[in-house]
């Protein structure tokens, strides 16, 4: 046998190892994009998971109003073939809390997210602000009430530790939000009888780290800090996979 072929036979056992690290009767992944985004912006974060055996499905909610998006979601989390971890990026947040009351679901990531209470919406949260963000200004609603980011924008607030030419591309294929998605409140929030972990990113400057670190306080969830924008899923892969294998062991 040439070396060639040990190193490849070694290699696709270290492969066969990893991929059934998690394999026996380990809940599957719901990934659930932000606001502006589609399943794809989880790309970075799927293969690290997958190398661990899990199973990881992205959801592609419609952005059209909150309740969409959660009805969008809970079909995914009730097609799958067992207990779920659902994990929510910025707006996902406050839709995996609401769709989180599933009894499929067993624990909720948040990733740089809202985390409404019951009652709460996210433009209500926002309001509190003692002043509009700066980014607000950045936001465009065309004649039917649907919401996109400038380039310039999302380059400078959204994304900002990412390639110039990663966050080009984000902004050229964001998918437009409907402006009634942020007014539409939790009715049951799911970490007050799931537990939780957050990602927090520390130099966000969408949803501030200060105000991450209150929803996780309320929720009493485990807390990762990282030195990322509102995208940790694509400048922080690692970080993100991490925080959300140690739910998956935490709820094992």
């Amino acid at each position: 046998m040439s070396m060639k072929t040990v190193i490849a036979a070694a290699a696709i056992g270290t492969a066969s190892i990893a991929s059934s690290a998690y394999a026996a009767g380990v809940p599957s992944v719901v990934l659930v994009h932000g606001a502006w985004a589609n399943g794809s912006s989880w790309a970075q974060v799927v293969p690290l998971l997958q190398a661990k055996g899990i199973n990881v499905v992205a959801v592609h909610n419609p952005l059209s109003s909150f309740e969409a998006d959660v009805a969008a979601t809970r079909r995914v989390i009730v097609d799958q073939p067992g207990d779920v971890i659902l994990v929510g990026h910025s707006y996902g947040g406050a839709v995996i809390t609401e769709a989180g009351n599933s009894n499929k679901v067993r624990a909720l990531v948040y990733v740089a997210a809202f985390a409404p209470s019951k009652g709460q919406s996210i433009n209500a949260i926002v309001r509190q602000a003692p002043e509009p963000p700066a980014w607000q200004k950045e936001i465009h609603a065309d004649a039917t009430g649907f919401l996109t980011w400038s380039a310039e924008g999302m380059a400078r607030y959204f994304a900002p530790d990412i390639s110039p030419a990663a966050a080009a591309l984000l902004a050229a294929t964001q998918a437009p939000l409907s402006a009634v998605a942020f007014d539409g409140k939790v009715t049951s929030a799911a970490f007050t009888q799931k537990p939780s972990w957050s990602v927090i990113s520390d130099n966000d400057q969408i949803i501030p780290a200060g105000l991450q670190q209150a929803f996780a306080q309320t929720m009493k969830a485990t807390t990762v800090h990282v030195a990322s924008s509102h995208v940790p899923m694509l400048s922080q892969p690692q970080a993100v996979a991490d925080a959300i294998l140690a739910a998956v062991e935490g709820t094992r």
